[in-house]
């Protein structure tokens, strides 16, 4: 049986309470694809992501981001918002290796 995130809540997501109602029940790849898509508007519309990214306003528009207890930013460790899933390795080479073989919220 596996546990739910309580960093993210089980959304596999940190602040997705500030996602656009449109994705309340979306799939991962679709908040990943808006995520990336939002990011790159934020530093077309600013005047100096140019010089120095990203600049205070886009940073301060919006705080959601993949939660480093589910995943890396490039793979997720097991299921998104979830943690020790009968398919998810245990131990030492495990997804959770880098925290003593624990995810991050235990």
């Amino acid at each position: 049986m596996s546990l739910s995130c309580t960093r993210c809540g089980g959304s596999g997501f940190l602040n997705a309470d500030q996602l656009p109602e449109h994705l309340d029940h979306a799939d991962t790849d679709e908040i990943l694809t808006w995520l990336s898509e939002y990011h790159r508007e934020r530093n077309d519309s600013c005047c100096t992501c140019h010089i120095n990214p990203p600049c205070g306003y886009c940073v301060s528009e919006n705080d959601v981001e993949i939660c480093d207890c589910c995943g890396d930013g490039e793979d997720w460790y097991g299921m998104p918002g979830e943690h020790y899933g009968p398919d998810d390795p245990q131990g030492p080479d495990g997804p959770y290796s880098s925290n003593g073989g624990l995810c991050k919220c235990h």
